[in-house]
């Protein structure tokens, strides 16, 4: 369940309240009359079934409750209330399958601006990667991966191409490739540090890394798990299992390939840096695209369930 509380101009409350009502899946609905203090408007709460929440956005926002007022929406962890199973039971479909698009576009838009600690973890995840290919150490490029902040503005770039809104898809793409840039740039002088130091050299890169060396030799299973991370990332973000994003951040080689490029380009490792290149935007395509027709699946889907409870309840 959902709870939405909403601060309406006076003059519209009633429109609100009768949406509400019209809405099936909403139940536990109160209205605050004046209670508003900034700005001096009416407050109206109601609970509602995630699987119908998204179609109450809309009409709340064709109201213009969220320019002239305020909309906040709040999960509801537990809710012991014999109406709240009610209003689950009589929305369609499941709540599992219902996505909130401006929940999606909220939180992607959260994680693909371009920022000073966004682009921070982009060269502290790249930095760490670099040691991990130096020393072909699994654990320090599986590290790298989880730091790696890059799957915000993929999912990001997905959710506007969907949502057919080229400034959010923009500052998205915008951030991906400023953050990757900023962060070569930053490893190769990194790694040219710890050369003069004499922490990292030619050799080590050179040498048989049977545990890294795929990171600069792509292959079509690093576009098939692209697109299998992809598909599981943007139902974790959709589905509010934010816990699967872990298990898609080490499984692509986005940020370990940015890191094995700018190490061999600080040594002049022609070939090695076209490799990593190469892998690095095969999983970014693949991300992308996966995360594209994902959404697109579930918009379809969703409007096929929604369609045929209509139908069942005029019958």
């Amino acid at each position: 369940m959902l709870h939405l509380r909403m601060i309406t101009p006076s003059d519209r409350t009633d429109a609100v309240v009768e949406v509400i009502v019209n809405t099936v899946g909403t139940t536990h609905l109160a209205v605050l009359p004046g209670a508003a203090r900034v700005p001096r408007e009416d407050i109206v709460l109601c609970d509602v079934a995630r699987e119908a929440g998204d179609e109450l956005l809309h009409e709340l926002r064709a109201l213009g409750i969220d320019e002239d007022g305020s909309i906040a929406v709040e999960n509801i962890d537990l809710s012991l209330s014999k109406r709240a199973e009610d209003a689950e039971e009589e929305a369609p479909g499941e709540g599992a399958d219902a996505v909130l698009w401006e929940q999606l576009s909220e939180a992607t838009h959260e994680e693909s601006t371009l920022t000073v600690t966004y682009v921070a973890f982009m060269i502290l995840a790249t930095m760490i990667a670099a040691c991990g290919v130096v020393l072909d150490n699994a654990i320090l490029i599986v590290g790298a991966m989880a730091v790696g902040p890059e799957f915000g503005p993929l999912a990001g770039v997905s959710t506007a191409l969907v949502r057919r809104a080229p400034k959010p898809a923009a500052r998205s793409l915008l951030a991906l490739l400023v953050g990757f840039a900023v962060a070569i740039a930053a490893t190769t002088l990194f790694s040219l540090g710890m050369d003069a130091l004499g922490l990292f050299h030619q050799d080590m890169l050179d040498n048989p890394r049977p545990n890294t060396s795929f990171i600069w030799k792509p292959d079509p299973f690093s576009f098939v798990v692209a697109l299998l991370a992809g598909v599981a990332g943007v139902l974790s973000l959709t589905s509010a299992k934010s816990g699967a994003l872990v298990g898609v951040a080490i499984s692509v080689t986005t940020v370990p390939a940015g890191a094995n490029a700018a190490v061999a380009l600080s040594y002049g490792e022609v070939a090695q840096m076209w490799g990593s290149a190469e892998q690095l935007l095969l999983n970014l395509g693949g991300i992308m695209l996966a995360g594209v027709l994902t959404l697109y699946g579930q918009k379809l889907l969703w409007r096929t369930q929604r369609d045929r409870w209509r139908r069942a309840a005029k019958d």
